[in-house]
């Protein structure tokens, strides 16, 4: 049996693969950094599937190891000569390294058409810096990323760390692309997206596909059972999410190109039984202008100068019979009444959509402070005319002085065993975190769904001691406190008596 890599258990392994990679950064921008970061991560996976199958082919003498259709039946992108990565190394050093990697990325996307303009390219810019850019092959060539049975686990890891670790340059910009991964699980966990079809309208880099697939591995479930289907705006992050899905060994259709979901939705007749979101927080300037009629708006207008609800509306608009949603809104959208919003929750309230809504704790993304929280909707509750509450606020740990992270056992498992006695009819109310309201409880609140309204206040433990007993014994303990304080006193003024001062009695 081949001995299993070293230091792939480990974040070592991804911090040491981001510092080489870090060397890069030199001039660029990290919105730049990141698509030639992320394409050499995504070329050493391909080439590293493709040479073990490429082995594996050789060592049979009735197979060819140039036959395309022996990689494709394996799910594996077949890797044209020119592009494996024995020759991207032996040219590391080269002043032609940028041109080598560009003709290999052009050479990949031209044998496979799911790739076609989805790789990075212009290695061969001058402000790249090709000796760095050569140590990072050699990097790259030097530690072992394919191990049997690991290599989509491990690229995945250091492709998901660096997507981090990118989101924290960015700063404000991050959201684009990047949805903390903890939040993801929470959604994933409570949705629990064993078959179906599997739907994010603005997917970033794909976290809710890669936390959905994850999810299944978990529960020794098979991959097969979801189809994913997503779109993006943004050409960068969709050429993102592709690699990102590639590299776990996940089909997805993530539309024919990148393209504005209000306008040029790519999945016009989808209705998804999981719906998945982080939509960008408060949109303004979204085109409602030009959408006053559109079919999708149900349940009203959304306002023009914020598109929560446009968002919300879209996700119903292409849920099954029998789907989910969860998605992250900025707080505004519990409570909102300005531009119509407080009409639109309301019938989506009195639509008995809502399943349950929880208040996350602040600091949990890299770019931002506005405060959030996670909703969940559905078409086919178990539990009719009733929504879950529950205030999360004090979740998370501190990772850094800066980011929070909810913990897998103590927060995410607890929020998702909540949502699943909930379902069963097994919940009862916990004062400060979680409480089970009917609609009229709701309509009695304006229906306003800040979870901080229904949960309360945690009640405070009873300590044991009755009143009078604690004063006694507090009194007692003040006393011998003060008469030691005396004695100090005391001692002081003999002390600097003894050295000829004199403590004044204004002076004490």
């Amino acid at each position: 049996m081949a001995k299993k890599t070293e230091n792939t258990t480990s974040i070592g392994f991804e911090e040491k693969i981001w510092r080489a990679a870090d060397k890069l950064r030199g001039n660029l921008d990290a919105a730049e950094y990141k698509g030639v970061v992320l394409g050499l991560i995504f070329l050493k996976y391909i080439s590293d599937r493709f040479d073990a199958k490429y082995q594996e082919l050789i060592a049979d003498e009735y197979a060819d190891a140039e036959d395309k259709d022996e990689y494709e039946a394996d799910g594996i992108f077949f890797v044209p000569a020119e592009a494996r990565w024995n020759v991207i190394k032996e040219a590391a050093h080269t002043p032609e390294i940028g041109v080598v990697i560009d003709k290999a990325l052009q050479a990949i996307e031209d044998d496979n058409l799911k790739l076609k303009g989805v790789l990075p390219s212009n290695y061969a810019r001058p402000e790249l810096d090709k000796r760095r850019l050569g140590e990072v092959v050699d990097l790259f060539s030097n530690v072992r990323m394919h191990t049997s049975g690991e290599e989509r686990d491990l690229l995945g890891r250091v492709y998901e760390y660096c997507l981090q670790k990118f989101a924290s340059l960015e700063g404000k910009n991050a959201g684009e692309f990047y949805t903390p991964s903890c939040i993801v699980r929470t959604i994933v966990e409570v949705l629990q997206p064993y078959e179906g079809r599997v739907y994010d309208p603005c997917c970033g880099s794909g976290g809710m596909f890669v936390q959905s697939a994850k999810f299944l591995q978990n529960h020794q479930k098979s991959l097969s059972g979801i189809s994913i289907y997503g779109q993006e705006a943004n050409s960068t992050t969709w050429k993102m999410a592709h690699m990102n899905v590639a590299i776990r060994g996940l089909e997805a259709n993530l539309g024919q190109s990148y393209a504005d979901t209000f306008f040029d939705d790519q999945h016009p007749t989808l209705k998804a039984d999981f719906i998945m979101a982080n939509p960008p927080f408060n949109l303004s300037d979204w085109g409602a202008d030009k959408l006053q009629n559109d079919k999708r708006w149900v349940y009203g207008l959304p306002p023009s100068g914020n598109a929560n609800f446009a968002w919300m509306q879209h996700m119903i608009h292409h849920l099954s019979p029998v789907g989910r949603i969860g998605l992250v809104l900025a707080n505004g959208a519990l409570s909102s009444q300005s531009g119509g919003e407080g009409q639109i929750r309301q019938r989506i309230v009195e639509a008995d959509l809502v399943e349950g809504v929880v208040a996350l704790p602040s600091q949990l993304f890299y770019n931002t402070g506005i405060p959030v929280s996670l909703w969940f909707l559905s078409r086919s509750k178990s539990q009719k005319g009733k929504t879950l509450f529950i205030d999360a606020r004090n979740m998370g740990e501190m990772v850094t002085r800066a980011v929070r992270e909810l913990r897998e056992v103590e927060d995410i498992k607890k929020i998702a065993d909540t949502f699943d006695a909930f379902r069963r009819g097994k919940l009862a109310d916990e004062k400060g975190f979680c409480a089970v309201r009917t609609l009229d409880d709701i309509k009695a609140q304006d229906y306003i769904l800040t979870p901080g309204r229904y949960v309360g206040i945690a009640e405070q433990k009873e300590e044991g001691e009755p009143f009078e007993d604690k004063m006694k014994r507090l009194t007692s303990e003040l006393s011998a406190l003060l008469q030691e304080s005396y004695q100090l006193d005391d001692k002081i003024r003999q002390s600097l008596a003894s050295v000829g001062f004199e403590l004044k009695e204004n002076e004490k």
